[in-house]
This record gives C-alpha cells, structure tokens and sequence, in this order.
C-alpha cells in the first residue's frame, strides 16, 4: 500500500483516510503532505538554469545538485507552510478547493497542527542547509538569492496571494529567480539571457496558478482572498492565461533572432497540439459537473489541471531543446 501511495504522490496529490495514512511509513507521509508531485516546477526550473550555464560556462556539478536539492525543499516547505497558514485562518476550513482536489493532511485530521510544523521546521531546515553549503562554497551573493526566495516562501500565502501579488510572485521566483539563480550558483556568473528566458518558461507555470484561481474564484472573493482572477473577473482571467500561453512563442521567436538559442528552439513546436488544446479549454466557463473520463481526483479543479499539463508537456520539450542546445554547442564549440 505504502509503494503504492509513494508513486501516486509523485504525480498527483492522493486523497488518503486515517486508516491509509496510519499506514504509511514516513517518507510517503511528508510526500503527501508537501504536495510533492508540484515541485516539478520547481526541478524544471533549477534544471533550466544548469543546463543554460552549461552550454556557456563551466559547472560545479556539486553546486548544482545541492542548488536542486534546495529549491524543490523550499517548495515543498511553501507547501506545507501554505496548508498551515490557510487551515489556521480558516480558507480551507469546510467545503473548499484544496480539502477536495487534494489531502489535506490538517483538515482531514491526518496530522496535528504541531505536527505539521514539525513537517515544516524539518523540511525548511533541511532547505537552509543547501542553501548554507552554497553559500559557503560559492560565496555571500547567493546569500540575496536566498532572502528573496524565503520572502516568497514565507509570505506567499498571506499576504501576497491576498493581495493580487501571488500570480506575480510565481512569475518572478520560477522564471528569473530560479533559473537565474540555479545558473550563477551552478556557474558562478550572472546572465540576464538566462533570467530572460527562466521568465518565458515560467509564464508556463504562472498559467496554473491562474487556472487554480480561476477554479476556486467565487470561494476566494467569498474569503476575502483578492488574486487577480478575483480582481479581473473569470472571462477576462480566462483571456489573460491565452496570452502568457501565446506570449510564450513569442518570446521563444526573440530569443532565437537574438541569438540566445539556436535551431533546437524548432521542438517548441511540438507543443502546439497540446497549446491549442489548452487554449480551447479556456475559451468556456467550467463545467457544471466533472465531465465524463475527466480525472476525478484532481476534480473540482478543471483550468488548473489542463493548464498543468500543458506545462508539463512545454516543460519537458523545454528541457529537450536545452539539451539539443547543449549537444549541439559540444559537436561546434
């Protein structure tokens, strides 16, 4: 059983009762109550940053492991710091999105409040490691990196998410924050072409946070939580994820004129089925109930979960053109 929640955790956020949870051994617990499967993110972006700097500089394989070892921590500590700070000022108390899509290991009574910080004191410091021996080894600017990334971690769910400030703030930590930085961690230089194109990749990952708060738009106004779909309105949120999405191939045309990636950009391509797909889905209002074949237990969500796998395709394609990048870089240096 323990096996067999394990890999579910890694793709999805398993629904688990009492009974299940007692069973699990400790490792598939934290998988669980992190949300793990949503870090991907977080790897593709510290992923992104690496292989930029190895197709122009020297990389310290050491760094970059520990680099990617802290930021999908740091992710997951947000995780368990957002189900705590939102269970204690009651958002997810009741009928609401997360208690449903998702565990929610303090609202189904799996885990004490306590206990949950326990979760994330451990979790959080096991972060903070890394980030220390990266700081030690590469030296005190990564330490800037660092407090910009724990002000987001901290203060994500309140107060930015409140106010209309959490759909920026995912843009700005998974496109330059992260990519940028995993690339001077890795390599010891900066490079604003990596920032820029951290940023065209995370445009990916800022489309689900908007589909999530497009989902749950009405119980967020309802809860006083202002993000900007609250703020724009459901059809014109729906319009806004079409244009970062679109955008996205834009910005791709840029970098490619400006020198930034060469021909392996042409695999981008093969996301579009997959883009007009997404884009179709967000041209209609939810559905009333879940449609039939739909995944049930990411249901009610329905913009978030399309939206994710759009990302998931864009960003293993993304990793692909990367690596072409590098290939190629190594036959012509």
């Amino acid at each position: 059983m323990s096996q067999a929640i394990w890999i579910q955790a890694l793709k999805t956020v398993p629904q688990i009762d009492k009974t299940c949870w007692d069973g699990l051994n400790l490792l598939t617990k934290w998988l669980v109550a992190s949300r793990f499967s949503v870090t991907i993110m977080s790897f593709t972006s510290a992923i992104i940053g690496i292989l930029l700097a190895l197709s122009t500089a020297t990389v310290d394989l050491g760094l970059a492991v520990l680099c990617i070892l802290g930021l999908v921590l740091a992710h997951a500590t947000n995780n368990l710091l957002n189900d705590y700070t939102d269970s204690a000022r009651g958002v997810d108390k009741g009928n609401y999105f997360r208690t449903q899509y998702g565990t929610h290991v303090l609202e189904s009574g799996l885990l004490t409040k306590k206990q949950l910080l326990h979760y994330i004191i451990a979790t959080g410091a096991l972060a903070l490691l890394c980030g220390a021996l990266i700081i030690y080894i590469r030296g005190v600017d990564v330490l800037w990196l660092m407090l910009a990334g724990a002000f987001f971690v901290l203060f994500y769910t309140w107060p930015l998410k409140k106010l209309a400030l959490g759909e920026l703030s995912v843009l700005v930590v998974w496109g330059p924050l992260m990519v940028g930085g995993s690339y001077y961690v890795s390599s010891g230089q900066w490079s604003l072409a990596a920032m820029f194109i951290g940023t065209l990749y995370a445009l990916a990952p800022t489309a689900v946070i908007f589909g999530k708060h497009i989902d749950k738009i009405h119980m967020d106004k309802s809860k006083g939580i202002y993000s900007l779909p609250v703020l724009l309105g459901a059809s014109h949120a729906r319009k806004a994820v079409q244009v970062m999405l679109l955008s996205q191939y834009l910005l791709a045309t840029y970098i490619y004129f400006e020198g930034y990636i060469g021909l392996s950009i042409v695999v981008l391509l093969l996301t579009l089925p997959t883009l007009i797909q997404t884009l179709k889905v967000f041209n209609h209002e939810r559905p009333a109930e879940m449609p039939a074949g739909f995944r049930k237990e990411v249901w009610p969500l329905w913009f978030a979960p399309n939206a994710f796998q759009y990302t998931r395709r864009f960003s293993l394609l993304f990793l692909v053109m990367l690596i072409l990048e590098n290939i190629i870089a190594a036959v012509n240096p």
